[in-house]
């Protein structure tokens, strides 16, 4: 017999051998006990691997999930990789009221848990830059000329599907959505545009498509999806437990047993363009109403939804309060002023004969919301009204108070619209637009906001002199995309936004929370993300049960490759360990089925005996 080898290769080459003379000494006397011992190391491989790796890698993945994916948000700008076949992709296009914006986003493949949302980020080409078109004019333009809208889209589906890899438009969501501009378009008008969209684009290209994937949205759907979108870049739907970041208990609407949760704060928004102003915020508490008349308001105010991947979970319902206020932005509440200026003065005029305040420049109307000094022309031609600015900021903010259009009802705001409560002890709100140019273009305040250090700082703005104003412009002291204009009407524009925020929305004075904000983490945060987060919510929902047919378990799944490799090694090392057991105990058969034959034959042998077959053969 010769030589027994046994040779591998992983982890670590070795190699010994055994010969026959040395094997029974070796092996015979306590095989049973290798055999067991062999066993019982198979079977406590497998519970480290169990209870302590697996364990281990959970925990590392449960303590740095938000962190890594919340840091890859913020520094999401690599190049999306287009050869990936695990992304997926989606195309919204915001048609707006002076154009249109495509807007690529992409995600992987979602991880299993139903807790967590779609990691969804906005797609970036070679060049790193994020995959965005827009185009000029808005698709209301074409209000008379319905048949030209796809004609108008075509351009922007043409750049979305250069990007998109082809393999990957059929499955790839196309929405397009309209906003303000349409909003203004009589009924049919709308309908007739829209459905040129749904019966050419579908010819045009091969993206997922379908009649409610072309709509216009309303003032609250779009106040939403802004919502959305900011609480979603900051990390505030992760809702894991995390000491460093602020909670808040919450009333899950739905349900004659209201279930309470604690989870992580949503910050509110506050936004103020040139036109309108909005707010939105998170009502975390069931909300009671003075009379059934306020309950009918604020259901067009109020909006439940579900962001979850499974409609049965409650851990990602909202009721998010949402309004906006046409008139109230910075660039129309000064026209209102103006005009009331203008109005107000010539009914004075009249009734006082003689007296033509305004008139010139000689005579003008001294006007507290412009800088000290400032001379300036407001009204129509025919009754053009002479101001000059004395710039005092309280004052300015008593005559602006009445513009606000406040009642003495409860729970009212601007224009006296229902405002569901606030709990200003415990929330955050960041500031867009209007609210971080008045605080940080010249007065160079932008970030946390202080209402005492900003009160102050506009004050003395106001009362600076027009030329000193002009000059500190001449030589670069404000931020570099201020202008002229910016420099007129900032004391007025500071004192609007102080009374909004403090009158309007009634938030104290002393309140610290409020971040105003041009980026949220260096990136211009679209409504447009929060609405293909939404209208995507369900799609991870059909890979979660196709995992769980394969008998996958969603808290593994994170884990998916490290346990894998572990479990492939164990399995060849039993395969191994078996292999050489049984070949053991093979040898050990036939070596005892050798010895009882050479045993036999030498007592035949001592004893001078003939075998009966030989015998037999003689």
């Amino acid at each position: 017999m010769g030589r027994i080898s046994v040779s591998c290769l992983f982890p670590a080459s070795w190699h010994f051998s055994l010969s026959p003379a040395v094997l029974p000494r070796l092996v015979l006397p306590s095989f049973r006990q290798l055999l067991w011992f062999g066993l019982m190391a198979a079977l406590l491989g497998l519970v480290y691997l169990l209870l302590v790796a697996g364990k281990g890698q959970n925990i590392r993945i449960g303590e740095d999930k938000h962190y890594h994916r919340h840091l890859a948000r913020v520094t999401d700008v690599e190049a999306t990789d287009t050869s990936n076949p695990n992304l997926n992709y989606g195309v919204v296009v915001d048609c707006g009221s002076s154009g249109s914006r495509v807007f690529v986003y992409t995600w992987p493949r979602h991880n299993g848990n139903p807790h967590d949302l779609l990691d969804i980020r906005q797609m970036r080409d070679q060049h790193r830059k994020p995959v965005v078109m827009k185009i000029k004019p808005g698709i209301s333009e074409y209000a008379t000329t319905p048949g030209k809208a796809s004609d108008y889209m075509y351009p922007l589906l043409s750049f979305a599907a250069e990007h998109v890899p082809k393999a990957k438009h059929q499955e790839t969501p196309l929405y397009i959505l309209c906003t303000a501009g349409m909003r203004v378009l009589p009924e049919s008008q709308q309908e007739a545009l829209l459905e040129d969209l749904r019966t050419d684009i579908p010819v045009n290209f091969n993206f997922l498509f379908s009649d409610s994937h072309v709509e216009v949205i309303s003032g609250k759907q779009e106040g939403v999806y802004a919502w959305i979108g900011i609480n979603f870049v900051l990390g505030r739907f992760n809702h894991v437990e995390d000491d460093r970041e602020a909670v808040v208990e919450v009333q899950v609407p739905g349900g004659d047993q209201q279930e309470t949760l604690v989870r992580r704060r949503t910050a509110g928004v506050l936004d103020m363009g040139g036109v309108s102003t909005q707010i939105a915020y998170e009502v975390p508490k069931t909300v009671s109403f003075a009379s059934p008349q306020q309950e009918e308001v604020a259901k067009n105010l109020l909006a439940e939804f579900n962001l979850g991947c499974d409609a049965h979970r409650t851990e990602h319902v909202y009721r998010v309060y949402v309004s906006t206020f046409l008139g109230f932005g910075g660039n129309a509440a000064r026209q209102r002023y103006e005009q009331n200026l203008v109005s107000s003065t010539h009914l004075q005029n009249h009734r006082l004969l003689g007296q033509h305040r305004g008139g010139s420049a000689d005579s003008p109307l001294l006007d507290p919301c412009l800088p000290a000094d400032l001379q300036d022309e407001v009204g129509p031609p025919g009754q053009r009204l002479h101001l000059r600015g004395t710039g005092d900021f309280d004052r300015c903010r008593l005559l602006l108070q009445p513009f606000l259009n406040r009642t003495n009802e409860t729970s009212t705001s601007l224009n006296g619209v229902y405002q569901a409560p606030i709990d200003f002890s415990n929330s955050q709100f960041y500031g867009f637009s209007e609210f971080y140019y008045c605080t940080e273009d010249v007065l160079r305040m932008g970030g946390d906001y202080n209402s005492t250090k900003y009160a102050s700082a506009a004050k003395d703005y106001c009362a600076t002199q027009w030329r000193t104003l002009k000059e500190r412009f001449d030589r670069g002291l404000y931020a570099s995309h201020a202008d002229l204009h910016r420099l007129k009407y900032q004391c007025f524009k500071s004192a609007w936004v102080y009374e909004v925020f403090h009158s309007g929305f009634s938030f104290p004075a002393a309140y610290d929370n409020l971040k105003t904000a041009l980026l949220v983490y260096d990136k211009e945060v679209q409504w447009t993300l929060g609405a293909i987060l939404y209208r995507t919510r369900f799609l991870p929902l059909r890979d979660i049960q196709q995992e769980s047919l394969k008998g996958s378990h969603s808290h593994w799944h994170p884990g998916f490759t490290f346990m894998n490799n572990h479990y492939l090694f164990l399995a060849c090392f039993l395969v191994v360990v078996l292999s050489i057991l049984l070949y053991l105990l093979r040898l050990r058969r036939i070596h005892r089925r050798a010895g009882l034959n050479r045993g036999a034959s030498a007592q035949w042998l001592e004893q001078g005996l003939v075998s009966p077959n030989l015998a037999i053969n003689l």
